[in-house]
């Protein structure tokens, strides 16, 4: 091996040159990763921007940590080259020359100001590790420090730079689009304290201006790191008030779009309605017109009351066809979608009620029909001229034929005449319910 000193074994030449060519390769690549920070789109950013938060807090480190480095490898650079001047006294070097070179290569022989801490305005110890004012290292040790300092100083860069790429071009985006919203919400009266969509907009506006600018000034609040990853910039921007106030924009977007459909189509919707209420009105004055008709014609019969013309749904009806006259799309439109439900309600009420109160004449039109049919039976088996049958058809015809009518009794009357009849065939007619169940089937 060779004589030994502080630092062990002493190089030799071969030893010493082979570790030059390593320690210059290493040189190299760590000036070209400090130049690229110093380049890097992001730091420029960071030192014209004005910060605050957390961002503001990691920049002053990050920019104490990017001066030290240079301290740092500004000594990396004069050992290197001490150790070269060294080696290049002879082509063969000495024992003494190697000893040198071995203290140089190995040894603690690089210094390090701590004025260079200080002019990056960080307390020292923080940086350094200690309380000196200067450190000793070893080449190795000053390699794996500067990595270090890299490492966080790159990952600060990269993360401001990266939240920057992300957020404010897609706030803007969305600051434009909400522009063209508010103009759009604007021009169909969706204003700030007549609707709630207006209210919304001013919401988001307030929102996205104070979003971009705390993302501008503080970026590194905006950054969500990923779990277990310790690559510099590991992790996204966080877009969660981004992407809610994006959804916000697009529900409110739906809003007016339905408020512009409305401006569109109100005059049409307004006619149906008319037309709606029109025969829901006519159905209920036949209904009407039918229950006196019913408590007229037919006795013992109880017959719903049927209620009066839709007025409250006409008065609203006026004030829809007042927004349209004025031009009050956004209180047009919730009104338009509550009446036309209602008027279809109401239609379909009318209708009901009509089928309630004329039930009775349904039943008694079934019961003369069935009188009727029973009686050409009889005429086609020969026994029109039967005395029995005769008088069982004329007192059942008699009941169903006078008002007011039994349908009780005349149910009765019908179904005798059936049973005569059924007799006379010499079948047996089935039981045909009561006239209460006749009127069910109505």
């Amino acid at each position: 091996m060779g004589a030994t000193g502080p630092t062990g074994p002493v190089l030799d030449r071969d030893e010493v040159d082979r570790a030059l060519a390593r320690l210059g390769a290493e040189h190299e690549a760590i000036e070209t990763s400090l130049l690229a920070l110093q380049d890097h789109a992001g730091r420029r950013l960071l030192e014209g921007a004005e910060l605050t938060g957390v961002t503001k807090e990691r920049w002053a480190s990050a920019e104490a940590s990017i001066t030290l480095l240079w301290a740092y490898f500004d000594a990396y650079t004069a050992t290197l080259r001490q150790a070269r001047e060294v080696r290049a006294r002879r082509r063969w070097s000495s024992r003494e020359d190697l000893a040198e070179l071995t203290e140089l290569l190995r040894g603690t022989s690089v210094t390090v100001a701590g004025g260079a801490a200080v002019a990056g305005n960080v307390n020292a110890q923080a940086l350094t590790g200690t309380g000196k004012l200067s450190e000793q290292f070893t080449l190795a040790r000053l390699v794996e420090r500067m990595n270090e300092l890299y490492a966080s100083s790159l990952d600060m860069v990269v993360t401001a730079d990266a939240v920057w790429s992300a957020l404010p071009a897609r706030i803007d985006l969305l600051a434009a689009e909400l522009q063209r919203t508010r103009q759009l919400a604007h021009s169909v009266g969706v204003r700030p304290g007549k609707h709630p969509a207006g209210d919304d907009l001013e919401r988001i506006t307030r929102t996205l201006t104070s979003l971009r600018q705390e993302v501008v000034s503080d970026p590194l609040a905006y950054w969500v790191p990923a779990q277990g990853s310790s690559a510099p910039g590991g992790g996204r921007p966080d877009t969660a008030t981004y992407d809610r106030e994006a959804r916000a924009l697009e529900d409110v977007r739906r809003e007016i779009d339905a408020v512009l459909t409305v401006r569109q189509d109100a005059e049409a919707r307004l006619v149906k309605l008319r037309d709606l209420l029109s025969r829901a009105d006519r159905t209920l004055a036949e209904a009407r017109s039918a229950r006196g008709e019913v408590l007229a014609k037919i006795a013992a019969s109880e017959v719903p009351a049927v209620s009066g013309p839709p007025t409250a749904l006409q008065e609203q009806l006026a004030t829809a066809a007042e927004y349209r006259r004025h031009a009050q799309w956004h209180r047009l439109s919730p009104l338009l979608e509550s009446l036309e439900q209602r008027a279809e309600d109401e239609l379909l009420r009318a209708r009901e009620s009509l089928t309630a109160v004329t039930a009775p004449l349904a039943v008694r039109a079934e019961l003369r029909g069935r009188l009727d049919a029973y009686k050409a039976k009889v005429a086609r088996h020969g026994l029109a001229e039967d005395p029995l049958l005769i008088e069982r058809y004329d007192a059942a015809r008699r009941m169903l034929w006078s008002a007011p009518c039994d349908l009780r009794a005349a149910e009765g009357a019908v179904l005798r005449y059936q049973q005569a009849a059924a007799e006379q065939f010499g079948q047996r007619v089935p039981h045909q319910g009561t006239p209460a169940d006749r009127r069910g089937e109505a």
